[in-house]
């Protein structure tokens, strides 16, 4: 049996920050010395991206409850940051749900199961009760949340489609990922803290996924193996703390260093032991944690520029929005066309721990999917 994404939607909220702009307004923050002044503008200027969306309107210009009259950060608590992810969250992965669904051709009627995956805010019932609610899907589907997995989030819970699909073959399962990073941004001569309010955003990404037959005309992609592996170290330099002011990001600069290191080892794993990445691979979805993990990954793998193209124009456009990125480059391979039919794709995803989390997938054109479904998909560290 095969399990497919049928398609994929994407949604970001109206508000588009310019790199350039967002930089400016951080260094001209209350207390911001010469030192802190230029950790931000080399964090800024060497991100690689040029602009990213947010929901937080008064850092495009005005005031409100992140930014006083002066334009100067406020500290909101934790409470009140999850209570802006509560009434904005919903409209994200419901934009984002419906756009898969129209794309696939699929009724919210439809729909079986929902799995959602998100790490910047908590509230119950969830985003999974949410999308239930608001897009019509019937009150029986039933319903999973991954939360707190971070930026590997995406593999995980399409793996949990795909495994309710091979328990359930008639299951057509909504599987949605929702960031609003910006919510715990804040002023801090932190290096660590800088990075992070340079690189994080917000936006959703929705994938329908089933072993039932296609029905547009459009591309999809076949599921294969997905594997998860542990660095050996890292747990101290990825995590993901709640605290009184917000949640917490450490990502310290060691952790493109260990990517970069253990990388190459991760991959044989997922290709086989003697599979040359460069030949067993049509097109890479890797997960643009920041320029410099893209740099390692590029580097440990010895793959040429064109390789993480994607990627890095997901990064420039988007920035990073945690589960949801991985997604968006899916899917601007499902728009672009110029992958041919049975191309092979590797996806690799990284989160708190260091976790790095694999996918294989297969694109398939419409005129081969009545064939492709009797093909099994790769084979590779854990075969669905």
């Amino acid at each position: 049996m095969v399990t497919r994404i049928h398609s994929i939607g994407t949604a970001t909220p109206k508000y588009r920050l310019s790199q350039a702009a967002t930089r400016d307004f951080f260094i001209g923050q209350p207390g911001v010395d010469r030192l802190t002044s230029r950790l931000i503008g080399a964090a800024f200027d060497h991100s690689a991206i040029e602009g990213r969306y947010t929901v937080i309107g008064e850092l495009t210009g005005g005031a409100g409850p992140f930014v006083d009259d002066s334009g100067a950060l406020r500290v909101p608590t934790t409470g009140e940051r999850n209570a802006v992810y509560r009434s904005e969250a919903p409209a994200l992965f419901a934009a984002a749900a419906r756009g898969a669904l129209e794309r696939a051709g699929v009724s919210v009627t439809e729909v079986t199961h929902v799995v959602t995956a998100s790490c910047t805010g908590f509230f119950a019932p969830g985003p999974d009760f949410k999308l239930v609610q608001d897009l019509g899907i019937p009150p029986t589907a039933q319903r999973v949340h991954i939360g707190f997995m971070g930026c590997a989030a995406a593999f995980p819970a399409l793996r949990t489609a795909a495994h309710i699909c091979a328990a359930q073959p008639d299951a057509v399962v909504l599987v949605a990922c929702g960031e609003i990073c910006s919510l715990h941004i804040r002023a801090s001569s932190d290096p660590e803290q800088i990075v992070a309010s340079a690189v994080f955003a917000d936006g959703a990404a929705a994938a329908i996924v089933s072993a039932t037959p296609a029905r547009s005309d459009s591309p999809v992609i076949e599921m294969g193996a997905f594997g998860t592996a542990i660095t050996s170290d890292g747990e101290s330099d990825m995590d993901w703390t709640i605290g009184d002011q917000g949640f917490e990001m450490r990502l310290t600069s060691e952790v493109p260093r260990i990517i970069g290191r253990e990388i190459a080892g991760v991959v044989r794993s997922m290709l086989g032991e003697n599979a040359n990445p460069t030949d067993s691979v049509d097109a890479w979805a890797v997960h643009p944690g920041g320029r410099s993990v893209l740099d390692r990954v590029q580097a440990g793998l010895g793959l040429p520029d064109s390789a993480l193209d994607d990627s890095r124009a997901v990064l420039r456009n988007y920035g990073n929005m945690s589960s949801a990125t991985v997604l968006f480059i899916l899917q601007r391979m499902l728009a672009a066309g110029s992958l041919n039919d049975g191309a092979q794709i590797a996806g690799l995803a990284f989160g708190p721990g260091l976790t790095v989390e694999t996918a294989r997938f297969t694109l398939r054109a419409p005129h081969t999917l009545s064939a492709a479904s009797t093909r099994a998909p790769p084979q590779g560290a854990e075969a669905q």
